[in-house]
């Protein structure tokens, strides 16, 4: 079966079980899935029940899709993303945004934790994703093209909408959430990364490390998603501070920052849905 096989299969799979159509599509970062059951929910899809759909190893990452409403906009929410360094191929990693944009969202928002390589970034900060580096992963793109969804060879001067980050930031500034801006690079993962690691990401350009999103951009980029993306700085990288990483340190600072994150997330979709989308 091609990748493009098993999406449509996933896709059908969701149609025999859920009657929405959502016009947000959010992906859930560490310590952030708890938004997912404090909004309107209409319904709830287990990974499990779809056939064939990667399953999130990740402990904290729910895996679920939930489907209502935040305010008044109709939104699937990822609850717990599947990671490359689980041993999934690209093309599973980024089988949930494909199948969310088949369900009809027009935008992907992103959310994750992230190390700061930017020296002047502090833990639990918020930094709106201006622009992202994915060379050290394989492109979700590789193989044969997803004729259905984009072009072979889409353009990628504007993964992030400029649109959509504008009203993110006035958000923010509305609410006096304090927002740094920068670009996000995706390694593989698992491990942290290494204090030259880090430093070689500072002199690429970046100002926050992942293990995700960039390759869910791509993607959705691809198949003509406008993509909007957060990322919760929740620890300072490797070479920055004294203290050994840990996923412990990284889930704490996400689930303190939570609170203001999701005023910040709920707003934004808000707005996003009454001014970007016309």
């Amino acid at each position: 079966m091609t990748a493009e096989e098993k999406l449509n299969k996933c896709y059908e799979s969701f149609k025999d079980k859920i009657d929405f159509k959502p016009a947000v599509a959010l992906i859930l970062g560490s310590g952030l899935g708890a938004l997912a059951d404090e909004i309107d929910v209409k319904a709830v899809l287990n990974y499990n029940e779809i056939e064939g759909f990667p399953m999130s190893t990740v402990p904290g990452h729910k895996g679920r899709f939930v489907f209502g409403y935040i305010e008044d906009v109709p939104v699937v929410i990822m609850q717990g993303r599947v990671h490359y360094y689980e041993g999934y191929d690209m093309h599973d990693v980024v089988l949930p945004t494909r199948l969310m944009r088949k369900m009809g969202a027009e935008v992907l928002f992103l959310t994750n934790a992230s190390g700061a390589a930017n020296p002047d970034f502090s833990a639990g900060d918020f930094m709106l994703i201006t622009d992202q580096i994915a060379n050290f992963v394989p492109s979700p793109l590789i193989g044969a093209n997803f004729e259905s969804l984009g072009t072979r060879f889409p353009d990628m001067s504007e993964i992030y909408n400029k649109k959509l980050r504008e009203i993110v930031k006035k958000t923010a500034e509305d609410l006096g959430i304090k927002l740094q801006e920068g670009v996000y690079i995706q390694l593989t993962g698992p491990n942290f990364e290494s204090p030259s690691e880090v430093r070689m990401c500072r002199m690429l350009g970046a100002d926050a490390i992942g293990m995700s999103t960039a390759c869910e951009a791509i993607a959705a980029n691809h198949a003509g998603m406008k993509i909007v993306g957060i990322s919760c700085v929740a620890n300072l990288g490797c070479g920055l501070t004294d203290t050994p990483l840990t996923h412990k340190e990284v889930i704490e600072a996400a689930d303190k920052a939570a609170p203001l994150f999701k005023k910040l997330i709920r707003a934004s979709i808000k707005n996003i849905y009454n001014e970007g989308l016309k």
